[in-house]
């Protein structure tokens, strides 16, 4: 069988898998108890949290441990905006976001916040200067994600965060979930206030996140309880979990230059493949903008995009449609229909991403199989039979 869904999640590290198994076993203790085993486990906490701080060269206090990408960006969008809602009461984002920064943004609105959903290119790509257009006086949070989950198109973060630098009272969150451990990042550089990250993107453990929250950056608590986590997160830390997410963010972002590097020739020769076929469209525009090297996402339109994963799968390639999260959804994409793509295409994506596991072999049987599968639903086509 062969694994092309890593951005739904990874398999995770054989050192990770060890670290978890390790400490698990060792160190039961609760982190919050004052005697030497709590104090034990808190101090591999803490000791997570300074090797994390360290990867990004910020501080370690400047990293909250949460239950996964999903609760790390909610935690950013909502906390923040609740907490500066006497700043302003406008808020900016974009079409093409996750489900969990755009649910948030959602419930937002249904408290009474205002939110611009700015549109993405074709390609996926959405323009700084359409940020800098929707941004008011009363804008106190803007966020977007770093790379698309879907079609994988790297967002300008550094130039939108470079101009929001010169609006103190508007925070900058960004969604670093798909791109972490697959390019470089630069938290200051880009003038981050709020970063998101799922350990199980990275070869780590599901049920694990982090948040980096800038340091003089207040958010409102989603939890009540202890005081956790710096008051951010209440509730009693899954010890082994985060010391083995520091252990895969590590292994991730040391082996990250030489991985965009390997990717990125796979990336090339899949894409070249698939648009050989012509039934297929290839989506994201590498021209118009920077695509993330383990994501390839291409559209079959007319045919149901469940229709060909389940094909793929039983000529053993795993694949996916959209995200995790929404591919029970039978509805088109809302990220490329954001991105102004035609509904026929946006209802039959079909989403390839890889790991350090794959070769160039596989891909060449990755696409075989592909236009094999192709070749065999043409006949559906042309009756109606595989018709979104």
């Amino acid at each position: 069988m062969l694994y092309f869904d890593h951005c739904a999640s990874t398999p995770p590290h054989k050192e990770v898998i060890r670290t978890l198994a390790e400490v698990m076993e060792r160190h039961y203790a609760n982190p919050s108890s004052l005697h030497k085993p709590g104090a034990e486990a808190n101090k591999l906490i803490e000791r997570a949290r300074e090797q994390a701080a360290a990867l990004f060269g910020v501080k370690a206090e400047e990293w909250i441990f949460t239950s996964g990408g999903t609760e790390s960006n909610n935690l950013a969008i909502k906390g923040a905006a609740r907490q500066y809602r006497s700043r302003g009461n406008h808020l900016v984002t974009t079409g093409i976001e996750h489900a969990s920064v755009y649910e948030a943004f959602r419930q937002l609105e249904r408290e009474g916040f205002r939110v611009t959903y700015v549109p993405a290119g074709p390609g996926g790509h959405v323009s700084p200067e359409r940020i800098r257009e929707a941004c008011t006086d009363d804008t106190i949070l803007v966020s977007v994600m770093h790379v698309n989950n879907e079609v994988g198109a790297v967002q300008p973060i550094a130039e939108i965060g470079r101009w929001l630098r010169s609006r103190p009272k508007t925070l900058f969150h960004v969604d670093g979930v798909q791109s972490v451990g697959k390019l470089p990042v630069s938290l200051k550089e880009w003038g981050i206030d709020l970063f998101s990250i799922s350990a199980h993107k990275l070869q780590g453990p599901k049920g694990v996140g982090l948040l980096y929250v800038r340091e003089d950056v207040r958010l409102d608590p989603l939890l009540s309880g202890g005081q956790h986590e710096r008051g951010l997160r209440a509730g009693t830390q899954n010890v082994p979990a985060i010391v083995a997410a520091a252990k895969a963010l590590r292994l991730a972002i040391e082996s990250q230059p030489l991985r965009l590097e390997r990717m990125t020739r796979l990336r090339e020769r899949l894409v070249r493949q698939l648009q050989a076929i012509p039934e297929l469209v290839v989506n994201g525009d590498a021209s118009s903008g920077e695509m993330a090297p383990h994501i390839v996402h291409f559209s079959y339109p007319g045919m149901k995009p469940e229709v060909i994963v389940h094909m793929l799968e039983q000529n053993g390639v795993v694949v996916s449609t959209k995200s995790a999260c929404s591919s029970k959804d039978d509805r088109p994409s809302r990220a490329l229909l954001a991105m102004g793509l035609p509904h026929d295409r946006a209802a039959s994506g079909v989403r390839i991403s890889f790991g350090d596991e794959h070769t160039e072999q596989d891909i060449d049987k990755l696409a075989a199989i592909i236009r094999m599968t192709v070749d065999t639903l043409k006949p559906l086509e042309r009756k109606g039979g595989g018709q979104a």
